[in-house]
């Protein structure tokens, strides 16, 4: 079905009372196992790649954004379930406007280490011209801890609900990531939200509002988020995960045959097992979020 717009989906989970999941891809066979789940639920669904990850300067070889932007347009095209197709948190703006032309339905400049001024500038110069191309934009205040290993995850900075008011109302972003307990790349264990905090955001901002770090958010605290008008759920560390054990285990297997490992299809297959991995991590979380059977039969 033609891709959907990420604003038009928000609204109508908002409306519905559930949360969209932001499954994040990086290849092709984690972008089939997304959409196997999403279908396999008959759930809306935001696909996507990392705009950090992509345009890392420490990257061996370069990427090439229009291969990314037209496997996911084409992706969600194909797809029976609707979705949106988002360029997911880069603090490089010539990559984000680089990705509103190259297929993206849905970018989201993102700079933590930016002074607040001059990332609202930033934004409402990426919102001007996304808007002109009918590309929503999503953006992000505060700052989210990180919480892989050796990492502090008590830092970041939570959202001002005030402040994020104003932020929303001078920029006109489409979507707002917020930071009120959740936390980046969160390898074990789980946090508890702070509601409070999110409801007070929720009553002063206009827009739907987004989770990054769903990976380690407990079930209860999330689902209470979503009954305060939470929209967008952001998933990727633990899909990596279940990526990375089912490849680690087929490429142990004994072959002589290098096509049963790589192409064939079958069940020996690591690209296949790859695929099943990611589609049975996302099963096992989008029921979480209430958008299970939303999408039209």
């Amino acid at each position: 079905m033609p891709l959907m717009a990420a604003r038009q989906l928000a609204q109508a989970a908002c409306a519905g009372g559930y949360a969209l999941g932001y499954f994040e891809s990086w290849n092709l066979e984690s972008l089939q196992g997304v959409l196997d789940a999403a279908e396999q639920t008959r759930s809306p669904v935001i696909i996507g790649f990392n705009g950090d990850f992509l345009s890392g300067s420490d990257r061996l070889a370069p990427e090439r954004l229009a291969w990314y932007g037209a496997l996911g347009r084409a992706a969600a095209e194909s797809s029976t379930v609707p979705c949106a197709f988002i360029f997911n948190e880069c603090r490089d703006d010539s990559w984000v406007l680089a990705a509103v032309a190259s297929g993206f339905n849905l970018v989201m400049p993102a700079d933590p280490t930016c002074a607040h001024d001059d990332y609202l500038r930033r934004v409402k110069r990426v919102v001007a011209q996304a808007h002109a191309r009918q590309v929503d934009v999503e953006a992000e205040l505060g700052e989210l801890p990180w919480g892989a290993a050796g990492a502090d995850p008590s830092q970041g900075q939570v959202t001002d609900p005030e402040l994020a008011a104003r932020f929303v109302n001078e920029t006109g972003v489409d979507l707002l990531a917020v930071s009120v307990g959740n936390v980046h790349v969160q390898i074990r264990g789980e946090s508890e939200l702070d509601l409070e905090r999110l409801a007070a955001i929720r009553s002063r901002v206009r827009v739907p509002l987004v989770l990054h770090g769903g990976t380690g958010i407990a079930p209860q605290s999330l689902q209470a988020a979503i009954r305060l008008g939470v929209a967008k759920v952001n998933y990727g560390t633990y899909l990596k995960l279940a990526y990375l054990k089912a490849v680690r285990s087929a490429v142990l297997r004994e072959r002589s045959d290098p096509h049963e490992l790589l192409g064939r299809g079958g069940p020996a297959d690591m690209l296949v097992a790859g695929r099943l991995a990611v589609r049975d991590a996302v099963l096992e979380r989008i029921g979480l979020l209430g958008c299970c059977g939303k999408a039209a039969p």
